[in-house]
């Protein structure tokens, strides 16, 4: 990874990804999310999520108003009322990102103090990289087939590493057109939007292959469908299938994780770090 793209300063805090990753914490404010049905929905248990997330060691926040997935509309001014209060109560705290597609909803919480914008939709709108571009934002740049909230039966690929990698070096060629800096782009392949098990599992064995599109890589993998139809399991059965596809993940490059389960992936990902020579024990008293 170049330099540019390896050490980064982020809502204010620096991040070396050659010997760090970030783990980051899912707080939606959704009655619908796929895994937590809107345990964060009310903005109290949404704040001690956020608490909770930072306590148990998380690095980022992020902070959702809207499912992916297909549900009813939400307008811009009512995931705005959803996503701001958390904004402003986590900003001191730790990073703080905003899954979102809409370009007017990225422009008010960069104001109010998010450092990371996460477009799920891969810039469909470009708007998007006009509003992140000559601000200290971060951009996650997503691969889908489809819109957010859009069905896509049956998703079809004839490499879908190579169409994934594809897809993001162009997206990331629109975001730098509109004057994005290399510095702000943060890339995430999508593992289960608009693709099945055998596809996700395919994109996660050869992740390597889409960090070599050289951006700090972002794997999205909690609890999601790839890992409950693998193991039969679940939602509330999916930690250990989580965990173990962190680990891969950060072993292929991927530099950023986003969970659900903050302190056993804090835990899972500072371990790993360790292993590879990149993080010293916090105690060395055995066998001293």
């Amino acid at each position: 990874m170049t330099e540019q793209n390896r050490v980064r300063v982020i809502g204010g805090r620096s991040f070396d990804f050659s010997r760090r990753v970030a783990v980051m914490a899912i707080v939606n404010r959704t009655p619908d999310s796929f895994h937590d049905r809107g345990r964060t929905y009310a903005l109290g248990k949404a704040i001690e999520a956020v608490t909770a997330a930072a306590d148990a060691g998380a690095d980022w926040i992020d902070v959702g108003g809207v499912p992916f997935a297909p549900g009813p509309e939400v307008s811009a001014a009512e995931e705005l009322e959803r996503v701001l209060p958390v904004v402003e109560a986590a900003r001191a705290r730790t990073v703080v990102s905003v899954d979102t597609f809409r370009p007017e909803v990225a422009a008010e919480v960069i104001k109010a103090g998010a450092g990371v914008v996460n477009d799920t939709s891969g810039l469909r709108d470009p708007a998007m990289a006009d509003v992140v571009a000559g601000t200290d934002a971060q951009l996650v740049i997503t691969h889908s087939l489809a819109a957010p909230r859009t069905l896509w039966p049956r998703p079809q690929y004839g490499d879908v590493v190579n169409e994934v990698a594809k897809f993001l070096r162009e997206r990331v060629a629109v975001a730098l057109d509109r004057g994005v800096r290399p510095d702000q782009i943060i890339i995430d392949p999508g593992p289960d939007l608009n693709k099945n098990t055998r596809h996700t599992l395919e994109l996660t064995r050869r992740l390597d292959e889409i960090a070599a599109v050289d951006y700090p890589l972002l794997a999205a993998v909690s609890n999601k469908d790839f890992i409950g139809e693998t193991l039969d399991a679940e939602q509330p059965d999916r930690l250990a299938g989580t965990l173990a596809a962190v680990v891969f993940c950060v072993l292929r490059g991927a530099r950023i994780v986003r969970v659900h389960d903050v302190r056993a992936t804090v835990d899972a990902v500072r371990m790993t770090e360790a292993m590879l020579g990149w993080r010293e024990p916090l105690l060395a008293r055995h066998n001293v």
